[in-house]
């Protein structure tokens, strides 16, 4: 069965921008979906994430799912992959508003304690689409570029839509349209 994990970013929760919008989407279309609330958002650490989501023995990965992340929560879709199991790998990782290190900010230091090993990373998913927008008032563009290199991923850059949030863009981002447009052309092709 097709399944889905989405983790929003830092001081989120589940049920702000689309994450539930797209939840709904994709359960109408027979996915599975998880939108956890991740523990202690306000200060994100892999490690805690990682416990977290995998303390979930109702969640499997597997070559079935996809992981959609924003803002910290890509990050931490990084964090995961390095640390699943051998033998496991993902479809695809679909990373909004990314970011590559702690933007000097405090808060986002323990989602770098342990360095990114991006061989690894990269055998762990088939895919990886980072979706950016060229005016991120929080994420450089170039922190996308880095990580889109370093994992042979595929980088869309939309024009002017912030961090895609209704705090940085407005209202129009409780839904994210062309996020589901690329899943559902993700799930009958390998190339975009």
């Amino acid at each position: 069965m097709r399944n889905a994990l989405i983790l929003h970013g830092t001081d989120g929760h589940s049920k702000e921008n689309w994450f539930d919008w797209l939840r709904e989407e994709l359960e109408k279309k027979d996915w599975k979906v998880w939108v956890p609330d991740l523990p202690q958002a306000d200060k994100p650490n892999i490690e805690r994430y990682n416990k977290f989501i995998f303390s979930n023995k109702d969640w499997k990965f597997d070559e079935n799912s996809i992981l959609i992340g924003h803002s910290s929560g890509a990050v931490a879709i990084l964090g995961l992959l390095q640390v699943l199991p051998e033998n496991v790998r993902i479809d695809t990782c679909y990373l909004v508003g990314s970011f590559k290190d702690d933007l000097c900010w405090e808060a986002l230091e323990d989602l770098f304690i342990v360095p990114f090993d991006f061989d690894a990373i990269k055998k762990k998913a088939k895919r990886f689409i980072f979706i950016h927008s060229d005016n991120d008032p929080y994420c450089p563009l170039d922190h996308a570029k880095f990580l889109s290199q370093k994992l042979d991923g595929k980088l869309i850059i939309r024009e002017g839509q912030k961090h895609f949030s209704i705090g940085s863009y407005g209202e129009e981002y409780k839904q994210f349209p062309f996020l589901l447009d690329l899943i559902e052309k993700n799930k009958t092709t390998t190339k975009l």
